[in-house]
């Protein structure tokens, strides 16, 4: 700085550099350069898609069963990306289309990033995904169009499953790389923490760490679960706070009478609190991640997994008084 008596260039010369990075930042944030410290809730309801599978079985049926499936398809439903149903070639066409979707609606995108090397490798309902190099592209063709107005979970049950299936190091690599990425393209993202009856606060806290949540809002946890709400804010609370209070979302499509400890389309399970946003310590929203209806797989008399289960679908709708 100019001494006493004296005055010096350099504050403007400074300031030319530090009105570009103004500028620039700026015009990152509107393009969607990054949105990991705000609520992407706050301000905007999630989105409603007019072309899910709940919508499409809504068509097809007739009298009070027609209205239930009607009202369900329009309650806000993250879109679910896999590398089975949307190709590296195709899978960026989908997000820009849905982002595209979104964003004339003035709403907020959910998607779940769920096609990692061995995916569902203890369950096996839902297994597949891509190799390692493959999974890398598939997540960059996503980061390219997702945008700064969507949200994004990632990898369901990946960290809660590395363990067992002998995943660990594999599995921290390519989250961490996915997460940044994701970050980087401008979507907020949480990184999937398991669900209440899983792990331990402590030993989610460490591999979330470990696999880059600090490029992220924070977490998700009961991803397609059926914990209770005030089971899961315990659980999510905890791990919050061994991360310094890191934000998260809860999905609470099918959690409205708790759980009875089986994760595979159980009955006797109900529609849990629909979507919204909070301002309750580090929870950012409730949300409908899992869409109510798809299957979990091939049990509990259930159909494929992800296949949209008009029976089960009408099930948890009565159950939870609709």
């Amino acid at each position: 700085m100019s001494g006493a008596g004296r005055r010096s260039r350099l504050p403007f010369l400074v300031a030319i550099p530090v009105v570009l990075f103004v500028v620039v930042f700026v015009a990152a944030r509107l393009a969607g350069g990054g949105s990991q410290d705000s609520n992407p809730f706050a301000d905007r309801a999630p989105f409603v898609s007019t072309d899910s599978a709940g919508a499409g079985a809504a068509s097809t049926a007739s009298g009070d069963d027609r209205q239930v499936l009607e009202r369900l398809a329009a309650v806000p439903q993250a879109k679910w990306l896999t590398p089975e149903a949307y190709p590296v070639g195709e899978v960026g066409g989908v997000v820009a289309k849905v982002a595209a979707q979104a964003r004339a609606a003035e709403r907020t995108p959910v998607f779940v990033v769920y096609g990692i090397t061995d995916r569902d490798c203890s369950g096996g309902q839902s297994s597949g995904g891509l190799p390692a190099d493959q999974y890398t592209q598939w997540v960059d063709r996503i980061a390219e169009q997702v945008g700064g107005d969507a949200a994004v979970v990632v990898e369901p049950d990946a960290l809660a499953t590395a363990a067992e299936c002998g995943q660990g190091a594999e599995r921290t690599n390519l989250l961490r790389t996915a997460v940044k990425t994701l970050a980087d393209g401008g979507a907020t993202v949480y990184l999937d923490a398991g669900h209440a009856s899983w792990t331990a606060p402590a030993d989610m806290a460490s591999m979330l760490k470990a696999a880059g949540v600090d490029d992220a809002r924070g977490f998700a946890t009961n991803v397609a679960g059926y914990e209770s709400a005030a089971d899961e804010k315990v659980y999510a609370d905890a791990v919050s706070a061994a991360l310094g209070g890191a934000h998260y979302v809860t999905d609470t499509g099918r959690n409205g009478a708790g759980s009875n400890g089986e994760w595979c389309n159980p009955d006797g399970r109900a529609l849990g609190r629909e979507p919204a946003a909070s301002d309750d310590g580090a929870l950012d929203a409730y949300l409908w991640i899992k869409p109510p209806g798809e299957s979990d797989g091939t049990c509990g008399g259930g159909p494929a997994a992800g296949t949209f289960w008009t029976e089960r679908a009408l099930a948890l709708a009565r159950a939870a008084g609709w």
